[in-house]
């Protein structure tokens, strides 16, 4: 049977987990009730093999995980809304324009923004390489501010958690150990293959990649960056890959210990209560994969997913 590596993402007061084939998500509808769906998952992969190419599969898995995404938090708000007995279901089509609206803002505030700021510079220093350099700290400058805002937020305070429970259940079912609250506690809310280290790597390699471009205009920078995303991302990708399966590499930890750092901000230590939610979505994709047929044992030799 083929192995696999799971993973997932925090949602709203749940967690999402994702096998080889299948998913699972686990939502606290009430304070006694925990909902479970599971279901398919579908790669375009599977009918476009190329696809699965080195440096192309980043960017196929960013955006098929973006539609996950926005089905998963779609199904996790509704079911809270329902809980409460307040307020009117969310439509996917809702969730939808609100995902691609915060995608168009965090491109003009991550990597257009940062150019800008870069230009305003350029009378005092017009090289390239110093430019792109300059850009490149105010964008990592930006996004650790932005981290640092929201992290305030007390709703996004409780993703947080559900995102420390994600990683803590991760860890414990990578340990070998029974997938039970007592054994999730002991383990650490970070994780080498997170999609906050993921976001790091497109900090810096967008600067190695960016400075490879030259002298160009303020326009034929804006375009670039948008332009050269895919790249980028797929760059990103291989080496979230590579870490999260040599993490015990000292050269591989080395590189992935600024991600560790980043993920201080964007986990937080979850409760008993929000470990046993975890559990129960890995536990559900488990489940839905042995009864596909495929191998429920992580080993660090599969796909890798963001956990």
């Amino acid at each position: 049977m083929p192995e696999c590596v799971y993973g997932g993402q925090a949602v709203i007061e749940g967690v999402m987990m994702r096998g080889g084939k299948n998913m699972a998500i686990a939502v606290r509808r009430t304070p006694e009730e925990i909902v479970l769906e599971t279901s398919r998952v579908n790669s375009v992969t599977d009918r476009f093999g190329f696809l699965k190419w080195p440096f192309i599969r980043g960017t196929v898995a960013l955006i098929e995980s973006m539609i996950i995404g926005v089905r998963c938090l779609t199904y996790s708000a509704n079911q809270v809304v329902e809980g409460d007995g307040q307020g009117e279901s969310i439509s996917p089509l809702e969730m939808a324009v609100s995902v691609v609206v915060a995608m168009v803002l965090g491109v003009g505030l991550f990597f257009l923004l940062p150019v800008g700021l870069a230009h305003l510079l350029k009378r005092f220093v017009a090289d390239p390489v110093w430019q792109n350099l300059i850009e490149g700290f105010f964008r990592i400058a930006i996004f650790l501010g932005y981290v640092v805002l929201i992290s305030v937020l007390k709703d996004i305070q409780r993703v947080f958690q559900y995102h420390g429970a994600e990683h803590k259940t991760i860890h414990t079912l990578e340990a070998g150990e029974e997938l039970t609250v007592e054994n999730a506690r002991k383990y650490p809310t970070l994780h080498p293959r997170c999609g906050t280290s993921f976001l790091l790597f497109v900090m810096v390699v967008s600067i190695l990649v960016f400075s490879l471009l030259g002298e160009q205009t303020l326009g034929m920078r804006m375009a670039t960056r948008i332009i050269l995303l895919p790249v980028v991302a797929g760059i990103s990708y291989e080496i979230l890959k590579v870490a999260g399966k040599n993490f015990r590499n000292p050269l591989v930890r080395i590189v992935s210990t600024p991600g560790l750092w980043l993920q201080r901000l964007t986990t937080r230590e979850p409760d008993d209560g929000q470990l046993e939610v975890a559990i129960k979505a890995l536990q559900g994709v488990m489940a839905a994969e042995l009864k596909a047929g495929h191998d429920v044992e992580l080993n660090n030799t599969g796909e890798s997913k963001d956990a």
